[in-house]
């Protein structure tokens, strides 16, 4: 270990921009062995390790490290896989670079901080090529029952532990694949989707029971959920895109981000995707506009350069320095050929005779004095008025809460004045008896590193709770 000052920093090489940007395939591959352990031994073995303390799901990152870097690749797998169930996911999509990586000490005394994400990938990705990935083997069965609504990376994170403590388990959720954002939101130059569904087929063969294709409301009802097990995980994720609030953005070629990425998801499963086969979701030879600056604007650019995009911009109201997606993602942007146009906040759709969007007017910005939050405010920049042309204008603001109560025919669902669920701080559990809340339902939009935490934490209240109620004799036929 400590080998920072002697080894440089090398994180595996990318392909070139060129070559990745014609198909959907990750930009990097994984380390070689030697590469692994030599980057693995700069770690400096911290005293109060940052890097644990700023991981959400605190994962023992020194320990594994240095047991990458004595060769002991099992071990270190085995210590990964105790703190996360989605190491191999966490490590490709996880923004390392605003986590455990910017809180490196190393990183601070300038010698570039350990490549942690890359050596998480590259421990679970040997270990599911050797075998070490091992069956998930449920307890005795305790004759309980759990419905869990959502499957995505909470809903599938309290399903394993739930299965693994013995208790029968179902798994509800609209789309017709398990995994939701990192099946249909997040493209595949991220995370290919055999990373993911080897997961969900993990799951699947340990007896957890998933219904695709099933929308509480109109399927079942929320009180014929709670009847049929003796407790209910609500775990959906908030799906409804925030939108810009400008003259015509009902303009046809103006879409949400999510419609957008999961179209292109869907078509790389090979599925018939009417709105991209018509060429509405597909930016083929169009000049793309993305308003945005977080991780889903990026996602949206880079999939548009791959599917042939005759130009790609991104406008964004604030500077480089203050936007909040990753760093890295918009440095592969730009190499791939897309356009940032900091400072710049829409202010109209223009569109043609027939409805069709033509561009995009804006206003150019500068950043005001700092805010409650110690980020500097934009404000318009007085005559800085201009327009961007564009055949296909993507809203990637982010997302909220849907109005779950209104959806599911449930008004004795709690939720807060933002629309998320309202929970107990302690047992996470709702308004209503036996029915509890997880992920971004519960804290609203965020990093999936967040739904992973929040699932193994509701999974081990909703267990608590469950032996309590077994010991009172109260249970549902499973």
């Amino acid at each position: 270990m400590l080998k920072f000052v002697s080894r440089e920093q090398a994180y595996p090489s990318k392909r070139a921009p060129d070559a990745r940007a014609e198909d959907f395939r990750e930009i990097a591959d994984r380390y070689a062995t030697p590469s692994a352990e030599d980057q693995a031994a700069r770690c400096s073995q911290c005293g109060v390790p940052y890097c644990s303390v700023h991981c959400p799901l605190q994962n023992h990152i020194p320990d594994w490290l240095r047991l990458t870097a004595e060769g002991r690749i099992r071990e270190a797998y085995e210590l990964s896989n105790a703190t996360s169930t989605m190491p191999e996911i966490c490590g490709r999509i996880c923004p390392q670079d605003r986590l455990c990586e910017g809180n490196c000490v190393i990183e601070f005394s300038g010698h570039g901080a350990v490549t942690i994400g890359s050596v998480e990938k590259f421990i679970t990705d040997t270990a599911w090529e050797q075998g070490w990935v091992e069956p998930l083997i449920p307890s005795r069965p305790r004759g309980q029952s759990v419905g869990v609504i959502g499957a995505g990376p909470a809903g599938l994170t309290a399903a394993e532990y739930l299965r693994g403590n013995g208790y029968d388990v179902h798994v509800y959720d609209r789309h017709d694949r398990a995994g939701g954002l990192l099946t249909y939101g997040i493209p595949g130059f991220k995370l290919e989707k055999p990373v993911v569904m080897r997961r969900v087929e993990r799951l699947a063969a340990a007896g957890i029971v998933f219904h695709p294709g099933f929308e509480v409301g109109r399927d079942a009802t929320l009180d014929t959920l709670r009847a049929r097990h003796d407790a209910l995980l609500v775990a959906t994720g908030v799906y409804r895109a925030r939108r810009v609030d400008i003259p015509g953005v009902e303009a046809k070629g103006v879409v949400a981000a999510l419609d957008y990425l999961t179209t292109s998801n869907r078509k790389g499963f090979g599925d018939a995707v009417p709105a991209f086969d018509d060429g509405s979701l597909d930016a083929a030879g169009k000049r793309v506009v993305v308003i945005g600056g977080g991780d889903t604007a990026m996602d949206c650019v880079r999939t548009a350069i791959r599917q042939g995009a005759a130009s790609v911009t991104c406008l964004y109201r604030r500077d480089r320095a203050n936007m909040p997606g990753s760093r890295r993602e918009v440095a592969n942007a730009e190499e791939e050929g897309a356009r940032f146009v900091w400072l710049a906040a829409p202010n109209a759709i223009e569109t043609d005779a027939g409805g069709q969007v033509t561009g995009v007017r804006i206003n150019r910005m500068r950043l005001g004095v700092p805010d409650a939050t110690g980020r500097r405010a934009p404000e318009r920049d007085p005559g800085g008025e201009e327009t961007h042309t564009a055949d296909l204008v993507v809203q990637a603001l982010g997302f909220e809460a849907e109005e779950l109560p209104l959806l599911w025919d449930a008004p004795a669902l709690p939720v807060t004045r933002w629309g998320t669920v309202l929970v107990d701080a302690r047992t996470l559990m709702t308004g209503m008896d036996g029915v509890f809340a997880a992920g971004d339902i519960v804290r609203g939009a965020s990093l999936v590193v967040w739904a992973i935490r929040d699932g193994r934490d509701v999974a081990a209240s909703m267990h608590r709770w469950l032996k309590a109620k077994a010991m009172a004799g109260e249970r549902k036929a499973a």
